[in-house]
């Protein structure tokens, strides 16, 4: 009991930290709450609407509503964003890369306010909408797998970092045209993974992965992909789709070379 009490009092701690100096602000909305500082109140509205627009795409994509209320914290600063990982992740000394501006689980999103991204973040510009519209619409997905799959937070998903990625990019729409001419170039030149794997890595980690599932969702319908959601392992995913997972990557090879021009 001791050790147990004297843990929690630590993250009780570390969650005071990640969410100091700032006071946090509340808003209620259809199916979430969004908590936000004093720093983004005059943004607030804009944020609100997208997180607004990713939720209404997540639920049309899968036909299902979110199983329940979640919350969504903009985080003033890669500081206080840090500190939230670090609790949630019980990794003390992390340090986010620049290009890390947000995160999903089944019961919050985590995202660095966008009004930050100049100074505290790379790759990302807030005054392209339609990407970052994707971006907060992919961690969405995430919030919603998380409430439908056997671990919540993903920590015990196993071998299947390419499908959670890559249905969180697939169902966004960050699987565009570019997406997939850089997966096609990269085949074509025998520079893909050999195995399902390593597919979550490199350059084009988003495309392959999206790809994969793109692949899944055109040949096995709409209905397969729900019924994977809940899912842990590789092995699962692969006995449920009843097939091997070399198979599944030959049928993929054809299925990207089949939509070039």
């Amino acid at each position: 009991m001791k050790l147990r009490l004297t843990h929690s009092i630590l993250l009780a701690l570390i969650m005071v930290s990640a969410f100091s100096p700032a006071d946090w602000k509340s808003e209620k909305r259809t199916g979430y709450i969004v908590r936000f500082t004093q720093q983004d109140e005059a943004t607030r509205a804009e944020y609100v609407s997208l997180l607004d627009q990713g939720k209404k795409d997540v639920q049309t994509f899968f036909k299902k509503a979110y199983r329940t209320d979640f919350e969504v914290y903009i985080h003033p600063n890669r500081q206080s964003l840090d500190a939230q990982w670090q609790a949630d992740w019980k990794m003390p000394d992390f340090k986010s890369e620049c290009w890390m501006v947000a995160s999903g689980v089944a019961t919050k999103l985590d995202l660095l306010s966008p009004s930050r991204w100049k100074e505290d973040a790379c790759e990302h510009s807030y005054e392209d909408k339609e990407k970052t519209q994707e971006l907060i619409t992919h961690e969405m997905v995430h919030v919603f797998h998380g409430q439908w799959n056997k671990s919540p937070d993903f920590s015990e998903v196993e071998q299947l970092d390419w499908w959670v990625e890559g249905l969180a990019t697939y169902a966004s729409g960050q699987c565009d045209r570019s997406r997939m001419e850089e997966v096609h170039k990269a085949l074509v030149e025998n520079k893909v993974p050999i195995t399902l794997d390593k597919f979550w890595s490199g350059k084009n980690r988003y495309g392959q992965s999206g790809s994969v599932v793109m692949y899944i969702d055109q040949h096995y319908g709409r209905e397969k992909i729900i019924e994977l959601l809940p899912l842990s392992k590789k092995t699962e995913l692969l006995d449920a789709l009843k097939i091997t997972e070399e198979q599944l990557l030959a049928d993929w090879k054809k299925f990207v070379l089949s939509k070039r021009n």
